[in-house]
């Protein structure tokens, strides 16, 4: 689903309130794909909005912990689940800290992976 699918709605409110959070890392850039917005640092991604889920990276020994998260789901967009990444619905990123955590958690995976 890569390429060609920006048509593809995402939540412009949670977009923004990502952003600020990322704002001051000189290393972040924005790409559209996976149909969403995705955030990389250091050409890595790291996380992302697709509709009103937000999408984490967190590596794959991180994996099976961040499940056991409330609001969190395994990422799966060709019906086989992508180990290392998960999908937080809207009720895990009401509250700033919660969506700060996430973030964190992404941008400190992908700042472990050689830049691209």
């Amino acid at each position: 689903m890569l390429g060609g699918c920006e048509s593809m709605a995402f939540d412009e409110g949670l977009a923004q309130r990502v952003r600020e959070f990322m704002s001051l890392d000189g290393d972040v850039s924005e790409r559209k794909m996976f149909g969403g917005l995705c955030f990389l640092c250091n050409g890595n991604m790291a996380l992302g909005i697709v509709g009103d889920e937000l999408m984490v990276r967190v590596g794959a020994p991180a994996w099976t912990e961040a499940l056991r998260e409330p609001h969190t789901r395994e990422m799966d967009f060709t019906g086989r689940s992508m180990k290392g990444m998960v999908f937080v619905t809207p009720p895990g990123l009401s509250d700033d800290d919660e969506l700060r955590q996430w973030i964190e958690r992404a941008t400190s995976f992908a700042r472990t992976l050689p830049p691209r």
